[in-house]
């Protein structure tokens, strides 16, 4: 393996996740492979104005999530608490933690999430917050 790796934004193969007709769209590039991460996961989401996340939560991974632009909304704990971020602002997950994301905006939002330990398992879905 490589010691490092330089991913260009024509690297980047995005994946619209799946959503009810109607709604704006979540895309995903997914990073950990990409760049060759075999610790972490990392992955950049794309939210369209309007678009929200499934509500989930991750047994052992703790994430980070940092808006590269827009602002990001989530829902955390039980019950959910909104918080925001934008860009240069960090907002950190505990394993366990409840959360959703929403692009509650009138732009695109681009955020950074990372996440460790890497799981082999799928989170938990939830009930939506919003």
């Amino acid at each position: 393996m490589p010691a490092f790796r330089v991913l260009g934004r024509g690297d980047l193969e995005w994946i619209t996740r799946p959503r009810a007709e109607g709604e704006p769209a979540r895309h995903v590039a997914e990073l950990t492979e990409a760049a060759g991460m075999s610790r972490v996961r990392a992955n950049l989401w794309r939210y369209e104005p309007g678009a929200v996340g499934r509500r989930h939560r991750h047994p052992h991974q703790e994430e980070t999530f940092v808006p590269v632009s827009g602002t990001l909304t989530m829902y955390l704990g039980e019950p959910p608490q909104r918080v925001q971020a934008g860009p240069g602002e960090v907002i950190h997950v505990a394993a366990g933690t409840a959360l959703q994301s929403a692009n509650h905006g009138d732009e695109n939002l681009l955020v950074y999430v990372h996440g460790w330990p890497l799981e082999s398992e799928h989170a938990e879905l939830l009930d939506p917050a919003v």
